[in-house]
Order: C-alpha cells, then sequence, then structure tokens
C-alpha cells in the first residue's frame, strides 16, 4: 500500500478498514498491515504531546511518514473508525521502561489487549512488564 499514489493508499486503507468487520483476527490484522507502513525514527510533522496538533489519518496517510508513535496513531484510529470498533475504549499511551530506558507507544484495546509492544502483534494487557512508567495517556475517539 504505501508505495502507491495518495488516492490508492487512501483507497487501500478504506477496504482494509472494511475487512476489518468481519475479521476472525482483526487485533493481528491492524498490527500486520501497519507493520509494513515505511518507518523513520522521528517525524517532525507530529507532536505526540499535543493532540489539538494531530493530522487527521487522512493527512497521515498522504504525507506517508510513520515513526512509532505514528504508528500507534493509525492502528487506533484504523480500529476506531470501524464499526466494529467504534464503542471500544482505545488508548494511546506512551511508556518508558524503567529497566531499559526504552520507549514504547502502546494501544490498548477496552483494556485487555496490547498493540505495539512487541514484534509479534497484540498481547494480552496481563503480559506488560511491571518496570513501564506511564509518560502520556489519552483516549483515542474517532477523528475530525
Amino acid at each position: 500500500m504505501f508505495e502507491k499514489t495518495v488516492e490508492k493508499r487512501l483507497e487501500t486503507w478504506l477496504e482494509f478498514r472494511k475487512n476489518l468487520e468481519k475479521s476472525l483476527d482483526p487485533l493481528q490484522e491492524v498490527w500486520d498491515f501497519w507493520n509494513q507502513a515505511p518507518f523513520i525514527p522521528y517525524n517532525q510533522y507530529i507532536d505526540h504531546y499535543y493532540q489539538n496538533a494531530w493530522p487527521s489519518p487522512w493527512e497521515i496517510i498522504a504525507k506517508n511518514k510513520y515513526d512509532d508513535f505514528t504508528k500507534a496513531l493509525m492502528i487506533g484510529w484504523t480500529l476506531k473508525i470501524t464499526k466494529r470498533f467504534n464503542e471500544s475504549e482505545i488508548f494511546l499511551q506512551t511508556v518508558v521502561d524503567i529497566t531499559s530506558q526504552r520507549e514504547y507507544n502502546l494501544v490498548y484495546v477496552d483494556n485487555s489487549w496490547v498493540i505495539n509492544y512487541s514484534d509479534n502483534g497484540p498481547i494480552d494487557v496481563k503480559n506488560l512488564p511491571d518496570s513501564f512508567k506511564v509518560e502520556n495517556l489519552i483516549e483515542l475517539t474517532t477523528p475530525r
């Protein structure tokens, strides 16, 4: 998807969201989809601590630049825009592992599943390390 034109990327994202409605494993599928996004270490177009300045998901797809936070944001919004997950509580949480000093941008779905922590996709929230310190917590709503 990510090498296509803006219009084709938007069409692909729409079709993907439609397919999530009937997916047997939508959390794994949304992880797999966004895990293919072209990674950049830092996305200068988005300040993850200032939600009012965030671009819309359509603008993010148009820019086609994804750091760890932007990828987490798109995972959350992809779910939130579907009928299947529009009533779900979806939180974006920036945490620091105090043991490794590594930062993670995690997507919590209904306080049961976490996406964007391991390279394998969603994990049960009970399997997260106890060494996480919360830096930022934002509930995602349907984007503007």
